[in-house]
Protein backbone atom coordinates (compact mmCIF):
# COMPACT_ATOMS: atom_id res chain seq x y z
CA UNK A 1 0.00 0.00 0.00
CA UNK A 2 1.14 3.21 -0.73
CA UNK A 3 1.82 5.52 2.19
CA UNK A 4 -0.48 8.30 3.10
CA UNK A 5 0.84 11.50 2.94
CA UNK A 6 1.25 13.85 6.08
CA UNK A 7 -0.66 17.42 5.35
CA UNK A 8 1.60 19.82 5.17
CA UNK A 9 1.39 23.00 7.95
CA UNK A 10 0.34 24.99 4.40
CA UNK A 11 -2.40 22.73 4.11
CA UNK A 12 -3.57 22.54 7.85
CA UNK A 13 -3.44 26.71 7.73
CA UNK A 14 -6.68 28.36 7.74
CA UNK A 15 -9.03 25.20 7.04
CA UNK A 16 -11.57 24.98 9.20
CA UNK A 17 -10.07 23.32 12.24
CA UNK A 18 -8.05 26.62 12.67
CA UNK A 19 -8.10 28.33 15.70
CA UNK A 20 -7.97 31.90 16.71
CA UNK A 21 -4.97 30.98 18.36
CA UNK A 22 -3.08 30.08 15.25
CA UNK A 23 -3.81 33.25 13.75
CA UNK A 24 -2.94 35.16 16.40
CA UNK A 25 1.03 33.60 16.75
CA UNK A 26 0.83 33.59 12.96
CA UNK A 27 0.59 37.90 13.38
CA UNK A 28 2.70 38.52 16.63
CA UNK A 29 5.36 36.08 14.98
CA UNK A 30 6.09 39.16 12.58
CA UNK A 31 5.79 41.48 14.79
CA UNK A 32 8.21 44.66 14.57
CA UNK A 33 8.38 46.42 17.89
CA UNK A 34 10.91 49.20 16.44
CA UNK A 35 7.23 50.47 14.79
CA UNK A 36 5.13 50.54 17.17
CA UNK A 37 5.98 53.91 18.24
CA UNK A 38 5.66 55.44 14.61
CA UNK A 39 1.96 53.58 14.10
CA UNK A 40 0.51 54.74 17.56
CA UNK A 41 1.17 58.69 16.22
CA UNK A 42 0.12 58.29 12.93
CA UNK A 43 -3.13 56.60 13.89
CA UNK A 44 -3.58 58.78 16.79
CA UNK A 45 -3.69 56.93 19.86
CA UNK A 46 -2.98 59.84 22.28
CA UNK A 47 -5.30 60.98 24.91
CA UNK A 48 -8.16 62.88 23.55
CA UNK A 49 -7.36 62.03 20.09
CA UNK A 50 -9.37 59.62 17.56
CA UNK A 51 -7.53 56.61 18.51
CA UNK A 52 -6.71 57.38 21.66
CA UNK A 53 -5.73 54.19 23.99
CA UNK A 54 -5.22 51.84 20.77
CA UNK A 55 -2.49 49.53 20.92
CA UNK A 56 -0.30 48.23 18.04
CA UNK A 57 2.48 45.31 17.40
CA UNK A 58 3.89 46.65 14.18
CA UNK A 59 2.76 44.74 11.22
CA UNK A 60 2.14 46.54 8.40
CA UNK A 61 -0.88 45.79 5.66
CA UNK A 62 0.42 43.87 3.30
CA UNK A 63 1.54 41.06 5.80
CA UNK A 64 -1.78 41.28 7.46
CA UNK A 65 -3.59 40.34 3.75
CA UNK A 66 -1.25 37.14 3.01
CA UNK A 67 -2.26 36.06 6.17
CA UNK A 68 -5.73 36.75 5.61
CA UNK A 69 -5.55 34.65 2.66
CA UNK A 70 -4.28 31.83 4.67
CA UNK A 71 -7.01 31.87 6.80
CA UNK A 72 -10.19 32.35 5.20
CA UNK A 73 -11.35 29.23 6.35
CA UNK A 74 -11.40 30.21 10.24
CA UNK A 75 -15.11 29.68 11.59
CA UNK A 76 -16.65 32.48 12.46
CA UNK A 77 -16.71 31.40 16.61
CA UNK A 78 -12.64 31.70 16.31
CA UNK A 79 -12.81 35.01 14.36
CA UNK A 80 -14.83 36.83 16.80
CA UNK A 81 -12.16 36.84 18.79
CA UNK A 82 -9.58 38.01 16.62
CA UNK A 83 -12.11 40.96 15.51
CA UNK A 84 -12.14 41.93 19.13
CA UNK A 85 -8.51 41.81 19.99
CA UNK A 86 -7.06 45.12 22.15
CA UNK A 87 -4.74 44.80 19.22
CA UNK A 88 -5.09 47.35 16.15
CA UNK A 89 -3.36 44.83 13.47
CA UNK A 90 -5.35 41.58 14.86
CA UNK A 91 -8.32 43.36 14.70
CA UNK A 92 -7.70 44.48 10.60
CA UNK A 93 -6.36 41.35 9.84
CA UNK A 94 -9.74 39.73 11.26
CA UNK A 95 -11.74 42.13 8.89
CA UNK A 96 -9.29 40.92 6.45
CA UNK A 97 -10.48 37.16 6.79
CA UNK A 98 -13.74 38.00 7.01
CA UNK A 99 -13.55 39.89 3.52
CA UNK A 100 -12.03 36.84 1.85
CA UNK A 101 -14.61 34.46 3.60
CA UNK A 102 -17.17 37.17 1.87
CA UNK A 103 -15.59 36.94 -1.77
CA UNK A 104 -15.69 33.07 -1.29
CA UNK A 105 -18.70 32.84 -0.56
CA UNK A 106 -22.09 32.90 -3.26
CA UNK A 107 -23.99 35.85 -3.03
CA UNK A 108 -27.32 34.05 -1.55
CA UNK A 109 -25.27 32.94 1.44
CA UNK A 110 -23.41 36.24 2.40
CA UNK A 111 -25.99 37.43 5.00
CA UNK A 112 -24.36 35.45 8.12
CA UNK A 113 -21.28 37.34 7.37
CA UNK A 114 -22.86 40.90 6.64
CA UNK A 115 -24.54 40.38 9.78
CA UNK A 116 -21.37 39.19 11.50
CA UNK A 117 -19.63 42.97 10.28
CA UNK A 118 -22.58 44.58 11.75
CA UNK A 119 -22.89 42.87 15.03
CA UNK A 120 -18.78 43.90 15.35
CA UNK A 121 -19.23 47.48 14.37
CA UNK A 122 -17.93 48.84 17.53
CA UNK A 123 -14.49 47.23 16.23
CA UNK A 124 -14.57 48.86 12.99
CA UNK A 125 -13.01 51.66 15.05
CA UNK A 126 -10.33 54.14 13.15
CA UNK A 127 -9.71 55.01 9.14
CA UNK A 128 -8.10 52.07 7.80
CA UNK A 129 -10.47 49.80 9.20
CA UNK A 130 -13.53 51.13 8.08
CA UNK A 131 -12.16 51.63 4.76
CA UNK A 132 -10.29 48.43 3.91
CA UNK A 133 -13.42 46.42 5.35
CA UNK A 134 -16.78 48.94 4.98
CA UNK A 135 -16.68 48.70 0.87
CA UNK A 136 -17.39 45.41 0.94
CA UNK A 137 -18.68 43.75 3.73
CA UNK A 138 -21.65 46.55 3.63
CA UNK A 139 -21.38 47.95 0.15
CA UNK A 140 -21.51 45.16 -1.98
CA UNK A 141 -23.38 43.15 -0.01
CA UNK A 142 -26.37 45.80 -0.54
CA UNK A 143 -25.72 46.70 -4.32
CA UNK A 144 -29.30 44.78 -4.90
CA UNK A 145 -30.50 45.76 -1.65
CA UNK A 146 -32.30 48.22 0.85
CA UNK A 147 -29.93 50.62 1.77
CA UNK A 148 -31.86 51.57 4.84
CA UNK A 149 -28.53 50.94 7.50
CA UNK A 150 -26.99 53.35 5.74
CA UNK A 151 -29.11 56.19 6.74
CA UNK A 152 -29.41 54.47 10.41
CA UNK A 153 -25.19 54.79 10.25
CA UNK A 154 -24.83 58.15 8.88
CA UNK A 155 -26.66 59.60 12.11
CA UNK A 156 -24.82 58.10 14.71
CA UNK A 157 -23.02 59.75 17.25
CA UNK A 158 -19.81 57.68 16.63
CA UNK A 159 -17.39 58.93 14.34
CA UNK A 160 -16.75 55.41 12.86
CA UNK A 161 -20.50 54.47 11.88
CA UNK A 162 -20.65 57.92 10.10
CA UNK A 163 -17.90 57.04 8.05
CA UNK A 164 -18.59 53.77 7.24
CA UNK A 165 -22.18 55.16 5.75
CA UNK A 166 -19.99 57.32 3.14
CA UNK A 167 -17.26 54.79 2.55
CA UNK A 168 -19.52 51.83 2.05
CA UNK A 169 -21.22 54.08 -1.18
CA UNK A 170 -17.80 53.46 -3.10
CA UNK A 171 -19.49 50.29 -4.03
CA UNK A 172 -22.25 52.34 -5.59
CA UNK A 173 -20.05 54.24 -7.19
CA UNK A 174 -18.04 51.96 -9.12
CA UNK A 175 -21.42 50.76 -10.41
CA UNK A 176 -22.32 54.78 -11.48
CA UNK A 177 -24.85 54.62 -9.21
CA UNK A 178 -24.42 57.82 -7.19
CA UNK A 179 -27.93 58.85 -5.52
CA UNK A 180 -26.58 57.32 -2.05
CA UNK A 181 -23.59 58.99 -1.91
CA UNK A 182 -24.91 62.06 -2.62
CA UNK A 183 -27.44 62.16 -0.20
CA UNK A 184 -25.24 60.72 2.24
CA UNK A 185 -22.90 63.49 1.62
CA UNK A 186 -25.93 65.92 1.93
CA UNK A 187 -26.21 64.76 5.54
CA UNK A 188 -22.59 64.97 6.97
CA UNK A 189 -21.90 68.51 5.58
CA UNK A 190 -22.10 69.93 8.84
CA UNK A 191 -20.18 67.35 10.88
CA UNK A 192 -17.42 67.96 13.30
CA UNK A 193 -15.19 65.85 12.54
CA UNK A 194 -12.35 66.03 9.68
CA UNK A 195 -12.13 62.25 9.18
CA UNK A 196 -15.71 62.49 7.89
CA UNK A 197 -15.06 65.80 5.89
CA UNK A 198 -12.06 63.92 4.24
CA UNK A 199 -13.87 60.61 3.40
CA UNK A 200 -17.27 62.74 1.79
CA UNK A 201 -14.72 64.41 -0.40
CA UNK A 202 -13.42 61.43 -1.16
CA UNK A 203 -16.28 59.21 -2.23
CA UNK A 204 -17.18 62.69 -4.31
CA UNK A 205 -14.09 62.78 -6.15
CA UNK A 206 -14.95 59.00 -6.83
CA UNK A 207 -18.44 60.23 -8.19
CA UNK A 208 -16.25 63.20 -10.21
CA UNK A 209 -14.27 60.59 -11.99
CA UNK A 210 -16.71 58.54 -13.24
CA UNK A 211 -19.27 61.63 -13.98
CA UNK A 212 -18.19 65.30 -13.52
CA UNK A 213 -21.25 66.66 -14.00
CA UNK A 214 -23.20 64.67 -11.57
CA UNK A 215 -20.21 66.15 -9.29
CA UNK A 216 -20.32 69.70 -10.12
CA UNK A 217 -24.02 69.88 -9.61
CA UNK A 218 -24.07 69.03 -6.18
CA UNK A 219 -20.79 71.39 -5.79
CA UNK A 220 -22.89 74.58 -7.43
CA UNK A 221 -25.38 73.47 -5.12
CA UNK A 222 -23.00 72.95 -1.55
CA UNK A 223 -19.58 74.24 -2.14
CA UNK A 224 -20.47 77.66 -0.35
CA UNK A 225 -21.42 75.09 2.92
CA UNK A 226 -18.73 72.57 2.52
CA UNK A 227 -16.21 72.70 5.39
CA UNK A 228 -12.86 73.57 3.29
CA UNK A 229 -10.90 70.37 3.32
CA UNK A 230 -13.89 68.52 2.39
CA UNK A 231 -13.95 71.09 -0.33
CA UNK A 232 -10.20 70.17 -1.06
CA UNK A 233 -10.35 66.48 -1.34
CA UNK A 234 -13.56 66.78 -3.56
CA UNK A 235 -12.22 68.92 -6.44
CA UNK A 236 -8.58 67.89 -6.01
CA UNK A 237 -8.25 65.99 -9.57
CA UNK A 238 -9.58 69.12 -11.27
CA UNK A 239 -8.50 71.24 -13.81
CA UNK A 240 -6.63 74.40 -12.54
CA UNK A 241 -9.32 76.76 -13.61
CA UNK A 242 -12.15 75.00 -12.02
CA UNK A 243 -10.41 73.92 -9.06
CA UNK A 244 -10.38 77.78 -8.17
CA UNK A 245 -13.35 78.18 -9.12
CA UNK A 246 -14.68 76.61 -6.34
CA UNK A 247 -12.54 77.00 -4.15
CA UNK A 248 -13.33 80.85 -4.46
CA UNK A 249 -17.06 79.83 -3.63
CA UNK A 250 -16.27 77.67 -0.56
CA UNK A 251 -16.35 79.09 2.46
CA UNK A 252 -13.81 80.40 4.65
Amino acid sequence: MPKSKTPTKKKLLGGENSKAEDVIREVRSIADPKSVEILSRFFKTGKGEYGEGDLFLGVKVPSLRKISKSFKGLPLPELQKIVKSNYHEERLLGFFILCEKFQKTPEEEREQLHLFYLKNLKYVNNWDIVDLSSREMIGDYLLDKKRDILYKLVKSNNLWERRVAIISTYAFIRKRDFKDTLKISENLLTDKEDLIHKAVGWMLREVGNRDLKTETDFLDKHAHKMPRTMLRYAIEKFPEKLRLKYMKAGKE
